[in-house]
């Protein structure tokens, strides 16, 4: 097995994060009720859950807490899924619709929820605006509001031209929407606070532990390279970076590269003529781009996908120009950060969750919906192991397709997919 660099990316995040306490490695022999690999958001969220109902949990973190995308994302709270509601009313069905579709705005309400409960120090700031590049995607931003609202979700705002002039000082956008119930936080420091939530309600966490064998059956039971767990039930929430230790979940999805720069502190005014409400900003666009100011004031912008979570050699220079095609006017602002992180897509772009036998659950492939999904999935998991897995079996009934090609065309599948879509960006159509 290849050796892994444990270490947090060089990311504005890392360098700006709270002093962790570090969770010792697994040693020895443990027993426990739900034992859960990945303490990214999907294994902490299901772990406070789990916690809070009483059950005894042990988490295994290959690396560190929040290591992988939960600690290097946009940290941007956007509603629903990587394919919205019509998607799934239109390929799974109304009655699944009618399921899935309430749930859609649950997540961001649990990370505040979460945050309030546990007194978390994340830079947690309210709204979020999806914004529109040409009339196509206005149009479809009308049509996403009438469709949030037909599933009772009531915070959004459709702005024109000119309101949306007055939420950011780009010239880009011919209007956008606002959701008040979106936002944004400093992902890593959430993700800290939950494991700190978790050690405080008598969770058990190990780092630097990485899971080498499951032992499926009636008591699973897993294997690090100094010690063992055996639970009553396993959680598999590793995601992008789970590699091949599930072969079978990793055949019906594929990691994905995702890029972020951060400028240098820009200053109060010059932050606020840019950004002057402090909302995070998405744009329409298939391959989009996303982009929000940190607590210091820094400009944090990402955007572009690599298919197959190939690390570019240059992330400044793939980000840059579209950070200035955005805002001109910093040109000759410093980049002081730049990092690169995977997420996990699936074929439908739909959440992937489900069983392995009787005493296995999983929950991956949030198609870039990460921040709010993970936390939602975290919840269902507990619900379904303390006896209610109606919400949890929706999103197991889902059907999902393996790339085609298998792992070898995969990427470049994909990567024409999006060129085809880039293209009717470009085109507006």
């Amino acid at each position: 097995m290849a050796s892994l660099d444990t270490a947090y990316p060089n990311s504005y995040y890392a360098a700006s994060a709270h002093a962790p306490a570090p969770f010792p490695r697994l040693e020895g022999e443990h027993e426990c009720d739900v034992c859960i690999i990945g303490a990214g958001y999907t294994g902490l969220s299901a772990a406070l859950h789990l916690l809070e109902r009483g059950s005894r949990v042990i988490v295994l973190e290959q690396a560190r807490v929040g290591w992988g995308a939960s600690g290097r994302n946009g940290g941007q709270i956007v509603n629903s899924y990587s394919r919205d509601i019509d998607v799934i009313e239109r390929t799974a069905g109304a009655r699944v619709a009618e399921q899935l579709g309430p749930m859609a705005f649950e997540g961001g309400r649990i990370i505040r929820e979460l945050v309030a409960r546990y007194d978390i120090d994340c830079d947690l700031k309210d709204g979020g605006v999806f914004a529109a590049l040409n009339g196509r995607q206005f149009e479809e931003l009308q049509q996403q509001k009438a469709l949030w609202e037909r599933y009772g979700y009531d915070q959004l705002e459709l702005l024109d031209r000119s309101a949306m002039r007055g939420v950011v000082a780009s010239e880009r956008y011919v209007g956008g929407l606002l959701d008040q119930g979106g936002g944004h936080i400093h992902p890593l420091n959430l993700a800290l606070g939950e494991a700190e939530a978790v050690r405080r309600l008598g969770g058990q966490l190990f780092e630097q532990s990485q899971v080498i064998e499951i032992s499926r059956g009636a008591r699973p039971s897993v294997r690090t390279s100094g010690g063992r767990v055996s639970a009553r039930h396993l959680i598999i929430a590793g995601n992008a970076y789970l590699g091949g230790l599930v072969p079978e979940l990793k055949a019906k999805s594929m990691p994905c590269g995702t890029q972020m720069i951060a400028t240098e502190p820009l200053g109060d005014e010059l932050a606020a003529e840019l950004i002057p409400n402090d909302l995070c900003i998405e744009d329409c666009n298939y391959l989009l781009d996303y982009y929000r100011l940190s607590a210091d004031k820094r400009l944090l912008y990402g955007g572009g996908v690599v298919y197959g979570a190939r690390e570019p050699s240059d992330i400044e220079r793939l980000i840059r120009p579209k950070l200035l095609k955005t805002f001109p006017q910093l040109e000759s602002t410093r980049i002081d950060y730049a990092w690169t992180g995977n997420f996990l897509m699936t074929l439908s772009r739909l959440p992937q969750m489900g069983r392995l036998g009787d005493t296995i659950l999983y929950s991956q492939g949030c198609s870039g919906h990460g921040v709010t999904f993970t936390h939602l999935a975290g919840r269902l998991l507990a619900e379904t192991l303390h006896g209610d897995s109606t919400r949890f079996e929706a999103f197991a009934g889902l059907r999902h397709y393996p790339f085609p090609g298998g792992h070898l065309l995969q990427a470049p599948f994909s990567a024409l997919g999006a060129w085809y879509y880039s293209m009717r960006d470009r085109l507006g159509i």
